[in-house]
């Protein structure tokens, strides 16, 4: 994307979790200023637009936190109606520890390709 990278969610528990990593890799939003923030924001309202189209998520949650890795990115997590009803809500930070690690759901090139290739489609790339 013109901002930087998007790219996939090494947890995909939630179908088409992905990140907008700006490059070059900035601290914090606030240290891009004028077009490179608003092309920034921009791709994120992108790369929103296409997990909507491609994975038909009930909603979209943005978060932009950076407590752990001091470098701007941002998430972007498709939420679902099959979700269960204690964590439908909350942050997706609410979920267990496991979710995070679970083998069946991490990244995985030849299981997740197809969604990777929709996602690249619907953002024009």
């Amino acid at each position: 994307m013109p901002s930087g990278w998007a790219v996939l969610g090494d947890a995909q528990f939630l179908e088409g979790y992905s990140l907008l990593l700006p490059d070059p890799v900035v601290g914090q939003l606030n240290d891009l200023t004028g077009a490179a923030r608003r092309q920034y924001l921009d791709d994120l309202a992108r790369l929103g637009d296409a997990v909507l189209a491609v994975c038909r998520p009930r909603r979209l949650n943005y978060e932009i936190l950076g407590n752990l890795e001091p470098a701007l990115h941002a998430h972007v997590f498709p939420r679902y109606a099959h979700e269960a009803d204690d964590l439908r809500t909350k942050p997706v930070w609410s979920y267990p520890a496991s979710a995070w690690t679970d083998r069946t759901t991490a990244l995985d090139p030849a299981r997740h390709g197809g969604l990777l290739a929709r996602l690249r489609a619907a953002i024009g790339g």
